[in-house]
C-alpha cells in the first residue's frame, strides 16, 4: 500500500470493573442481540455469519476472528464490500476474573483511527453504563 494511503492507527484499551459474572455478560459480547442492546443501534448477521453493526444508519461489517467462550471475543472489520483489509480496524473484548477478589473486569482494545483518547474514555464510559444497566452490574 503506498505510503500516502495509509492511515494511522491508534490501540486505545481501557478496563471497567463490572458485578456480573463472565457467564451472564459474554452474550451481551459475542451475539447481535446481545451487542444490539448496549453497543450500538443495531448489530444484524448476514447469510456469511458475519456481523453488521449499524451507527447512524451507516453499515459496518466484520468478522468475529476469534473467540472464547466466556472469556473473549474480537470483531476484525471489513471493507464496504465486506472484504478483508489490511492492518483492519478491530475490537476486542475479554472479560477477567480475580481470584482473589472475584471481580469481573471488561477489558476493551478499540484499534481504530480514533487518536481522541478522551473522546474514546468519554463514548465507552457511556457505553458500559448501558452494559452495566442490562447486567444489573
Amino acid at each position: 500500500m503506498p505510503l500516502s494511503a495509509t492511515r494511522h492507527k491508534h490501540r486505545f484499551t481501557v478496563e471497567f470493573p463490572i458485578n456480573a459474572s463472565p457467564k451472564i455478560l459474554y452474550p451481551y459480547l459475542a451475539s447481535a442481540s446481545g451487542l444490539s442492546q448496549w453497543f450500538c443501534q443495531d448489530v444484524r448477521i448476514d447469510e456469511d455469519h458475519r456481523f453488521n453493526f449499524i451507527w447512524d444508519n451507516q453499515p459496518h461489517f466484520a468478522e468475529m476472528n476469534s473467540h472464547r467462550t466466556n472469556r473473549s471475543v474480537r470483531y476484525v472489520f471489513l471493507d464496504q464490500n465486506k472484504r478483508h483489509i489490511p492492518d483492519a480496524n478491530y475490537l476486542d473484548f475479554t472479560l477477567e476474573e480475580s481470584q482473589l477478589t472475584q471481580e469481573v473486569y471488561l477489558r476493551v482494545l478499540d484499534y481504530s483511527e480514533e487518536t481522541d483518547d478522551d473522546e474514546l474514555q468519554g463514548m465507552w464510559e457511556g457505553l458500559i453504563v448501558k452494559l452495566r444497566e442490562l447486567v444489573g452490574g
